[in-house]
């Protein structure tokens, strides 16, 4: 059998364990129903036609363990950012894990969406906000079929959430190969503030396949940060898809690390719906080996006045492949938007590639946008006069390599994350650099 045919199986066992009286039962039924009708994306589909999914569909996924893990602090505290104090929803193989977690509901909501999915309090916000902004593409409404756990975070007005949120997802190896999809809920309300740092991370060598839909949404003058750490191994794959509905003067900021993995895609969908709006897209790739990374960004202006900025680095060695697609939007109303997107990537190695398409849709005239991509090796001039001054080559390369990632790394708030990013890196290029940036 099939993959396709396997989940849409699957899905009726499903029904069976969940609430049919649930508010997103409906919501279940017509998914499947899109998935069933779209299937996987191909090549043939223009937004994949750099990235293929043939060789990680080929695995038999168990879509529901038949055993559940268990996993001690001490084995995964490297995973976690564990020298600050945070709230934290964690998850082994696609199940909860109170032990590991540290939920809140002391003001604010920070727990489960298998919770939020049930409990008759919560009806309201799920009816209102749950699947309103995520696309209808095959694999979102593969997730939202089984949309069943995941985080859910409500922050009210007028909130600063004293510590960040850390959603980490763990697979053990319960079976010859997982499919974890994860769904998230993120609702900051008016005046309020949250940080969020997201790992998912494989602790076995069998494959697993994540694929993530969340969907957050700033409301008037609220400010999110959110930090996505992706350095899995190299049996591991995730899709990513994140949906952002910015309401009036908020700022939202997504840093993306992709440090490792067989196959990401990393789909990043901004939507801005109101004036003076701050939308950041950051991230920072390093690769190696046969590792493929797909950065998908979209940010649609639809108001006056609004600003979103764009900085994607990349750095590709061995026979990695990297893809960059960035989409600006300005709509004919959106006057006095400021936009800037840029690409910029190094090769370290002849078989390595990136492919890399920067794109600007601009139907008003009173706008400042920009866009651009670079592609290249390492400045031989730079390696010459650093080399002349007693530097090693390689730890010269690495000054080079870091001193090109820095303008992103700069713009993270969390120093205690900032610290863990510069080593992530150092331990990638192989160096030990004696100083943080």
């Amino acid at each position: 059998m099939e993959l396709k045919e396997k989940l849409i199986a699957s899905f009726m066992a499903f029904e069976n364990t969940v609430d049919l009286n649930s508010p997103i039962h409906d919501i279940r039924s017509e998914a499947i129903k899109t998935f069933e009708n779209h299937g996987f994306p191909t090549k043939k589909d223009e937004a994949w036609k750099y990235t293929s999914l043939n060789s990680i569909l080929k695995h038999n996924y168990s879509v529901f363990p038949k055993h559940e893990n268990t996993i001690a602090f001490n084995d995964v505290k490297k995973y976690f950012i564990h020298d600050i104090d945070s709230y934290k929803i964690v998850f082994i193989d696609g199940k909860y894990s109170s032990y590991l977690s540290q939920t809140t509901h002391d003001g604010i909501d920070v727990c489960l969406m298998s919770a939020a999915l049930t409990k008759p309090k919560y009806r309201p916000i799920i009816e209102n906000y749950f699947n309103t902004i995520a696309s209808k593409d095959g694999l979102i409404a593969l997730n939202t079929a089984f949309s069943q756990e995941g985080a859910y975070i409500y922050i009210g007005k007028n909130k600063s959430v004293d510590k960040p949120v850390q959603i980490l997802h763990f697979s053990t190896g319960v079976e010859a190969a997982l499919l974890l999809q994860p769904r998230n809920l993120i609702i900051v309300d008016q005046n309020s503030h949250l940080q969020i740092i997201e790992r998912h991370q494989s602790l076995t060598d069998n494959p697993v396949l994540t694929n993530s839909v969340t969907e957050i949404f700033a409301d008037k003058r609220a400010i999110v940060d959110y930090y996505k750490i992706q350095n899995d191994n190299e049996n591991a794959s995730l899709i990513d898809n994140t949906f952002i509905d910015q309401k009036q003067e908020s700022v939202v900021s997504v840093h993306t690390f992709s440090f490792g993995g067989k196959l990401t895609r990393n789909n990043l969908n901004f939507y801005q719906y109101g004036e003076r709006i701050e939308s950041t897209l950051k991230g920072v790739t390093i690769l190696g080996n046969k590792q493929h990374v797909d950065h998908h960004t979209l940010v649609r202006h639809t108001e006056p006045n609004c600003e979103s900025h764009q900085d994607y680095k990349g750095i590709f060695g061995d026979a990695a492949t990297g893809v960059f697609n960035g989409k600006i939007i300005v709509n004919k109303e959106a006057q006095k938007t400021n936009a800037y997107q840029a690409n910029n990537n190094i090769l370290l190695s002849d078989k390595a590639s990136i492919n890399t398409k920067p794109q600007l849709e601009i139907f008003a005239d009173d706008v400042k946008c920009s866009h651009g991509c670079t592609i290249g090796q390492l400045d031989e001039s730079a390696m010459f006069y650093m080399r002349s001054r007693g530097i090693p080559e390689k730890e010269a390369k690495a000054l080079l390599m870091y001193a090109f990632s820095n303008n992103v790394l700069e713009s993270v708030k969390i120093p205690e994350l900032k610290q863990r990013i510069n080593k992530i890196i150092a331990t990638k290029l192989g160096v030990n650099i004696g100083f943080d940036l």
